[in-house]
């Protein structure tokens, strides 16, 4: 007689999860990633061209600053419209972009919870997701120039 396995109830839910979780064509993925990665950086790259050719005596850094500004900007736009989401669907971890990821990782809490209210929903929900980025962010540079002031 066979002895029948009985799995527990984690085990059951996780092979309901991987039956229900869409599978992905790793290699179109991949594309897309790519293509829309570098359309951002391009676009990025071509806001600071823009802003050193009509302010010529705009420095390199100043622009890059003034770009990072405006993609954050146009992400949290973006996010607010839904356009980013879209995005985001097609182009996977393409849209992570750092800066515009980013961005878009503290508009889309800021925006699902403003029904709560501006305190309890839009302040706090706003970091849920970038808050510990930022967290280990400022941790790390705080510990960096510790360890270069004494070295």
């Amino acid at each position: 007689m066979k002895k029948e396995k009985h799995l527990t109830r984690n085990e059951q839910y996780n092979v309901y999860v991987e039956a229900k979780i869409p599978k992905t064509k790793n290699f179109p993925t991949l594309i897309y990633a790519f293509i829309v990665g570098g359309i951002i950086c391009m676009i990025g790259q071509g806001i600071s061209d823009a802003l050193m050719a009509i302010w010529p005596s705009m420095s390199q850094e100043e622009a890059s600053a003034w770009m990072l500004i405006v993609l954050i900007f146009l992400s949290s736009f973006l996010t607010a419209l839904g356009v980013y989401d879209r995005i985001g669907v097609f182009a996977g971890a393409g849209s992570i972009v750092p800066i515009t990821g980013f961005s878009n990782s503290i508009t889309s809490p800021a925006i699902e919870f403003k029904k709560e209210g501006i305190i309890f929903g839009t302040c706090v929900k706003m970091f849920s997701v970038a808050g510990p980025v930022i967290v280990c962010g400022l941790v790390i540079s705080f510990l960096t120039g510790l360890i270069y002031l004494f070295i």
